[in-house]
């Protein structure tokens, strides 16, 4: 009876669909430079090959190899300048515009001092203009009065 159930649990294991192996998703599309890179340090003789190869082809493989790998150092130390390059360009470009928000601040800064000047001005104008008429409503109706008296 105990072998029983062994038996079921090992078919059920077997049977299983834990055990199955998913596929690999494919790799996402890779730029040039890494599928030269890729190709540069994966290239080894054919290993499926039934002849061994000889110095000389060994030697020629790896001249190649060395070969490719100074061309893609030679690719990047080139891509690192022009990176250089824009990167100054860029700071460059970011000190100008800091230095021209820096000067419409102190442009806004003025403006808004001037405005609140004029607005003052006004104000004190509006004041100066109010008693001068109520000094000379005052002094019309007073001398009004006078008059009918």
């Amino acid at each position: 009876m105990s072998a029983m159930p062994k038996t079921l649990i090992v078919l059920s294991l077997l049977c299983s669909t834990a055990w199955a192996v998913e596929p690999v998703p494919a790799a996402p599309a890779l730029t040039t430079s890494t599928v030269t890179t890729n190709a540069a340090v994966t290239t080894e003789p054919n290993p499926v090959s039934t002849k061994p190869l000889t110095a000389e082809q060994i030697a020629k493989a790896k001249a190649e190899q060395d070969a490719k790998i100074k061309a893609l150092v030679k690719d990047q130390a080139g891509r690192l300048k022009q990176l250089e390059q824009a990167n100054l360009d860029a700071l460059t470009q970011n000190q100008e515009l800091q230095l021209k928000n820096d000067n419409l601040l102190v442009q806004v800064q003025v403006l808004q001092s001037e405005r609140s000047a004029q607005m003052f001005l006004y104000g004190g104008a509006t004041m100066g203009v109010g008693v001068l008429l109520g000094f000379l409503i005052a002094s019309y109706i007073h001398t009004k009065r006078r008059r009918q008296w």
